[in-house]
């Protein structure tokens, strides 16, 4: 949709300098929300106020979630207070929440000014949540039925009520705000019209607690295939809904997250071509100078065995790959540890179980390596047996010890309370790259004699 969009813009561009406002909002109304805060983003910020303004209502709300924040922010700056109004009582309490994150203080009160009373309630409310959790990402808009309702009474209130909630598809029951069953939209509408919504209703549905981890929510919603799950206080009392929409952000956050601590960069905000290059360059600076240093471990052991290698020469062009080996063998069992732990699929209990399966896999590695390096240095290149024999033993023990150390780093991370993604290939690699070289040359030692 993006390339499509680039093609709109140019018209758009036309149609605005010629100032024909019915045709450009005969486009937008056609178009989806999130089509449309693609293409606001490729016009000029001086047009993005008048376009915002040919917007329907409802249209202008969604756009306005789809938006980055700092193109939100600027269009609040150029918004009157009835404009401001009539976005924030068309946003959801869980976007209004988001938005309120984003803005700088003196945005946020003038948002908050504009919220209707109710809505700064809501909004109040979620924000004593703590960070990622799953009350900080629900809804208070919901449906809501009561246990002695007729299906005539429940689609009703359904109708009376849900064109303000977030969605309407599944309906939770209540009974003196505790949660005790859920009832989806189709079963209401396929049942009797008399019938008891208590009679009909699944009972003790799946739900989540307002301080669990968002990540966690996210995962149930996905495990059992959920539109909604249902939130609740420590007395079980329903409190509001995570919807999909949300738990999609959540895994798109926890993944980007993720692969950012596993390559050494410190988490940014931004998206890549709206991050400025002093902005990245401060996120990937600190880890580059942390392993860079500790790189000097690696340094000391060569320098150490300095004489050994001006006896053997050749011992010297084979360090890059036996390093290089040993990082990629710790990065491919880090990797694999860090997404079991991501997706429950591994717990820090199962430790034996992973070292026993990382060090048959390490030993398998290492055979069929030792003796692809091995036939290769003798055959290929012509260099001594003997010194062939060091390299291959000392590549199959680096291959073993790397998935060790590649499974166990993560699995310690996560036991005492820090993220496994910390325990990626840099670091893990820093740490083999020592240690395969201490192996190398005890190896060389013992054969060669230096």
């Amino acid at each position: 949709m993006r390339e499509n969009t680039f093609v709109l813009t140019d018209t758009i561009s036309a149609l605005l300098e010629a100032r024909k406002f019915t045709s450009l909002r005969d486009i937008l109304v056609t178009m989806n929300s999130a089509d449309i805060a693609i293409l606001f983003e490729e016009m000029p910020e001086s047009k993005l106020p008048l376009l915002f303004r040919l917007l329907p209502k409802e249209l202008a709300a969604d756009t306005f979630v789809e938006m980055e924040a700092d193109v939100q922010e600027m269009l609040i700056k150029g918004f009157s207070d009835a404009e401001l109004k009539e976005v924030v009582d068309e946003l959801y309490v869980d976007d209004a929440v988001d938005l309120i994150e984003e803005m700088p203080a003196n945005v946020v009160q003038r948002i908050l000014h504009q919220a209707d009373p109710e809505m700064r309630k809501m909004i109040n409310d979620i924000l004593k949540y703590p960070k990622d959790s799953a009350g900080s990402i629900m809804t208070t808009e919901y449906v809501n039925l009561r246990p002695l309702m007729t299906v005539a009474e429940a689609i009703k209130h359904i109708r009376r009520t849900g064109v303000d909630k977030e969605t309407i598809y599944t309906c939770y029951v209540t009974s003196n705000r505790m949660l005790v069953g859920q009832i989806s939209l189709k079963t209401l509408l396929l049942a009797e019209e008399d019938d008891v919504i208590q009679n009909i209703m699944e009972q003790n549905p799946i739900y989540v607690t307002t301080t669990d981890d968002q990540e966690q929510v996210a995962r149930t919603l996905s495990k059992y295939d959920f539109i909604a799950l249902p939130v609740v206080d420590q007395e079980v009392r329903l409190v509001g809904i995570v919807t999909v929409d949300d738990a999609i952000d959540v895994i798109e956050e926890e993944a980007t997250e993720d692969i950012e601590k596993m390559n050494a960069i410190m988490l940014t905000e931004k998206e890549y071509l709206q991050t400025s290059s002093f902005a990245l360059w401060k996120a990937r600076i600190p880890w580059l100078l942390i392993l860079m240093i500790s790189a000097t471990l690696t340094q000391h052991i060569i320098a150490s065995y300095e004489e050994a290698l001006s006896a053997v020469v050749v011992l010297t062009a084979f360090i890059p790959m036996l390093m290089g080996t040993g990082g990629n063998a710790g990065g491919q069992a880090s990797a694999t540890i860090i997404r079991g732990l991501s997706l429950n699929e591994i717990e820090p209990r199962d430790i034996l179980k992973v070292l026993w399966k990382e060090v048959r896999v390490g030993f398998m590695c290492a055979i069929t390596l030792g003796v692809a390096t091995l036939l290769k240095i003798v055959f290929l290149e012509s260099i001594e047996l003997h010194v062939a024999v060091v390299v291959a033993l000392a590549l199959s023990c680096t291959v073993v010890l790397a998935k060790v150390i590649g499974c166990m780093l993560p699995l310690a991370a996560k036991r005492i309370g820090l993220d496994p993604a910390v325990m990626s290939s840099p670091f893990i690699t820093t740490i083999v790259d020592a240690l395969s070289l201490v192996i190398y040359f005890q190896f060389a030692s013992m054969i060669l004699g230096i």
